[in-house]
């Protein structure tokens, strides 16, 4: 309902912009319609109140929105409740430098001894030593191959048990022991002499001056024929520390050797090999017995 006159009836929103009020500020006796002022101003009032609403229903979205990105932010990886290894990180770690760090000494354990410094001297090669001890048994076995054991000697003329050119080479390098022993096997035997001098010096020294004629004499006994007594034999010179060994190998009915001779060559150095065996270990029983005494 409107007052006035003339014109078109005007419609107020308070809301929508350039509206006019339905009312005139002129003259003419014209009131204020203040019914539809009164509708106007409930209407407005009903519109903050659900702006106001709707405003704090968003507010309080955006506040949960931010809660439950912090319990997020807390459960996350970050999280140090419950998982031992998101600890912090070391350097935001008070270290405890009150007690001093131990230290110890750099420690090395012993080098082990050296076999054959207990048979290049007399002085450390102190252990019983007799032909029985260093070809002990009834029979020796290489390989496949087994060779029956013979008669041993001992002597400390040393010259008394070779020939040739050796007994000089023995004399003049201060041999003081002399073993044999001999073996057999298929009708070939063969005799080993062991040297025994008082280092290691004299020892090399006497195999260097050995020469083709620098023989030991063979052994018999014990069901073994003389042999290399005339014939052709081969022999061997060599030494490993304060001994120098030498063999002497032939044929049992007197054949002279030649170099198709294959199975006199391989018992010879059969047995050279055996010697070289134990005398090293002596050695090895020596310093081991020096190691845990």
């Amino acid at each position: 309902m409107s007052y006035g006159q003339g014109g078109p009836q005007s419609q107020w929103d308070p809301w929508k912009p350039n509206s006019q009020q339905p009312w005139n500020g002129g003259g003419g006796g014209q009131t204020p319609d203040w019914a539809a002022l009164a509708e106007a101003s409930e209407t407005r009032n009903r519109r903050r109140r659900l702006l106001f609403i709707g405003g704090g229903a968003l507010t309080t979205v955006a506040i949960g929105a931010a809660v439950a990105v912090a319990v997020v932010s807390a459960n996350g990886d970050n999280n140090a409740s419950g998982d031992p290894s998101n600890l912090p990180a070391t350097a935001s770690i008070p270290s405890d430098s009150s007690d001093p760090v131990p230290s110890f000494e750099p420690t090395s354990a012993p080098p082990p001894l050296d076999p054959k410094d207990f048979i290049s001297s007399a002085k450390k090669d102190t252990a019983p030593l007799s032909a029985e001890i260093l070809f002990p048994g009834t029979q020796l076995t290489m390989g496949e191959t087994v060779y029956k054991k013979g008669p041993t000697a001992d002597t400390k003329k040393c010259a008394s048990a070779v020939q040739g050119t050796l007994p000089k080479v023995l004399t003049s390098g201060g041999c003081t022991r002399l073993l044999r022993v001999t073996y057999v096997k298929d009708g070939v035997a063969v005799t080993v002499g062991v040297a025994v001098f008082d280092t290691e010096a004299k020892a090399t020294a006497a195999k260097l001056k050995a020469d083709k004629k620098s023989i030991v004499k063979a052994l018999a006994g014990k069901g073994i024929k003389a042999f290399c007594d005339s014939a052709i034999c081969r022999s061997t010179t060599n030494s490993y520390g304060r001994y120098a060994y030498f063999t002497i190998a032939g044929f049992t009915n007197g054949k002279d050797v030649t170099t198709k001779d294959t199975k006199v060559f391989s018992t010879g150095d059969d047995l050279a090999e055996f010697t070289f065996r134990q005398i090293r270990r002596r050695g090895e029983a020596q310093a081991s017995a020096a190691a845990n005494g």
